[in-house]
């Protein structure tokens, strides 16, 4: 009897080791990264079956973005951030209430 254990499974590949700023949390923890597919052999990478694109993935907060809209979403989310009066927490323009205190927005 013979068991066969493969399937497809992703790999990031880090594309550019300097750190850029992240939109999101400030910090210079993103990086330009790929995720590839890899068909895999007891789990064994063989060769790639697919090419991601290249993204903006901060390794602090998981921050995702393409590197040519980040730009773009850092200018948008900048003038879009609401803090809760009471407790400092930085909410999303969507929310009624803190999600840290409950105090209504």
């Amino acid at each position: 009897m013979f068991f066969f254990v493969g399937g497809v499974q992703p790999k990031t590949v880090t594309l550019d080791e300097n750190p850029r700023l992240c939109p999101a949390c400030g910090l210079a923890q993103a990086k330009i990264k790929r995720i590839d597919h890899y068909l895999t052999l007891f789990f064994i990478p063989l060769f790639r079956v697919k090419k991601g694109e290249p993204l903006l993935m901060c390794e602090r907060c998981g921050f995702t973005a393409p590197p040519d809209r980040a730009e773009e979403i850092a200018n948008f989310s900048v003038g879009t951030r609401l803090e809760c009066p009471k407790c400092g927490m930085i909410l999303e323009p969507s929310f009624n209430y803190c999600p840290r205190c409950g105090t209504k927005v």
